[in-house]
């Protein structure tokens, strides 16, 4: 057993370390972070999303997902303008900062250490969501994605492959992306009463855009546990001539399901 599972004094202790380590070498890479805003949209549109801001999770407290909409606001208008030029690195914690009650953020819903718990500034992981499936359909670079470990919701509303999303958790899981292209690039979020939106825009017409699909999709029991478990991969695509040209796989999912599978929705079962 580890120490910090023996006492929740140990763990908080570790997740401070942890911070501290993160905020020295931030310390060393600053140069390299995206800090220049506009409110001038670029002239070119790269992919816009929306999430819906109210949707049923579980037998979740439906007051944290109002909560929620708080902590996005605030989270947003860190973020909303931002301009990443060729070379520059963005990174989600840099921009938030550390999410605290002074700041005006209040409890939410978070996902940490295989369980749903709130917390100050709880919610706004569906911003990193956004952003991160956003910059999949972008030429840029993701230098640093997370995941959660386990699925703790049904898909009700789900309009997005499993597994698409992006854990953050101040300051040491973050989700950065690196502007490796000869553009520059512009995000821009807001929030409406329904949903969260956001568009990234560049400052040249690029030739390609990217699809992304699931494959391989199943649930499955092992050791007495369900696990779901698929593969997200991207094509690339000529503009003008609709033609695909390439797929890479993105990612693998395989996590743990914390809600009840139908019989029937157990495609496979692993020994």
């Amino acid at each position: 057993m580890r120490l910090t599972e023996i006492h929740p004094f140990f763990y908080y202790i570790r997740i401070e370390q942890k911070r501290f380590f993160r905020f020295i070498k931030n310390l060393k890479d600053r140069k390299q972070f995206a800090k220049r805003k506009s409110e001038t949209n670029f002239n070119h549109t790269c992919k816009k999303h929306q999430s819906l801001l109210r949707r049923r999770l579980g037998d979740s407290d439906p007051v944290l997902q109002e909560n929620k909409i708080v902590n996005l606001t605030l989270a947003s208008s860190k973020i909303d303008g931002i301009i990443i030029q060729p070379g520059e690195v963005f990174s989600f914690w840099e921009l938030v900062g550390r999410a605290t009650r002074k700041k005006g953020y209040i409890e939410g819903m978070q996902l940490s250490r295989g369980e749903v718990k709130t917390g100050v500034g709880g919610g706004i992981c569906q911003l990193a969501n956004l952003l991160y499936w956003m910059v999949l359909h972008t030429p840029m670079t993701v230098v640093e994605r997370h995941h959660h470990s386990f699925d703790p919701f049904p898909d009700e509303g789900r309009v997005l492959p499993f597994g698409s999303g992006a854990s953050v958790f101040y300051n040491y899981v973050d989700f950065r992306f690196k502007n490796t292209t000869e553009f520059a690039f512009q995000i821009r979020v807001w929030l409406t009463d329904r949903h969260l939106k956001g568009a990234i825009y560049s400052n040249e017409e690029i030739g390609v855009s990217y699809h992304i699909e699931e494959r391989a999709h199943q649930f499955y029991q092992k050791d007495g546990k369900t696990f779901r478990q698929n593969e997200i991969w991207r094509w690339t695509v000529d503009k003008r001539t609709g033609e695909y040209l390439q797929a890479e796989l993105l990612l693998k999912n395989d996590s743990e399901v914390k809600y009840e599978v139908l019989e029937r929705q157990l495609v496979s079962v692993k020994d």
